[in-house]
């Protein structure tokens, strides 16, 4: 009997393993979408306001979303999401690291705010200057326009979308982030 239960005990501990290796699965840039190579992430570091996200349970209900990017030592990323949940009627933060998946000079990071779990964060299209930036995830679940500036000109609002739309992004479920 005993030797049954810790051949029980085995094969949920390898069970076990498989969903934590699977849940742990490298990220990659999608199929067909090119980052934003001459990356340069001491520019992209500091504060940026949210302009649009596709909805998605953190940031359900939420306005005045902004994000800040400190470069750390080792290469990686500190990223501090903020944001006031105006049904709850209280400011959220949230706490991650990100990684570069290949060289620091390709805009694509992976971004984990649950211990081992990462996301992709692809920068697909950005201003030489830094200013205003589109973000596809790994899927087409995930999509953020973000500014150094509360608004973005209409014109690269405009070539936003056009590029999310021919990467087969909805653009029906882009919710337009409040700021005061």
């Amino acid at each position: 009997m005993r030797k049954r239960n810790n051949y029980w005990i085995l094969g949920a501990a390898a069970i076990a393993g498989l969903v934590l290796l699977s849940s742990c699965k490298s990220v990659e840039i999608p199929a067909g979408v090119d980052v934003v190579k001459g990356f340069k992430p001491e520019s992209y570091m500091g504060s940026w306001y949210e302009i649009a996200r596709f909805d998605f349970k953190q940031e359900k209900n939420m306005s005045h979303v902004t994000a800040n990017y400190t470069l750390k030592d080792d290469g990686s990323v500190e990223v501090v999401n903020k944001g006031y949940d105006y049904v709850k009627e209280k400011w959220k933060e949230a706490k991650g690291k990100a990684k570069f998946i290949n060289t620091p000079d390709q805009g694509a990071l992976k971004v984990s705010f649950f211990g081992p779990f990462y996301s992709g964060y692809n920068v697909v299209a950005m201003d030489p200057d830094y200013e205003n930036v589109l973000v596809f995830g790994e899927t087409t679940d995930y999509i953020w326009i973000l500014s150094r500036n509360k608004t973005i000109p209409e014109s690269v609002k405009n070539a936003f979308l056009e590029k999310a739309k021919s990467h087969g992004y909805d653009l029906n479920r882009l919710v337009w982030t409040k700021h005061d």
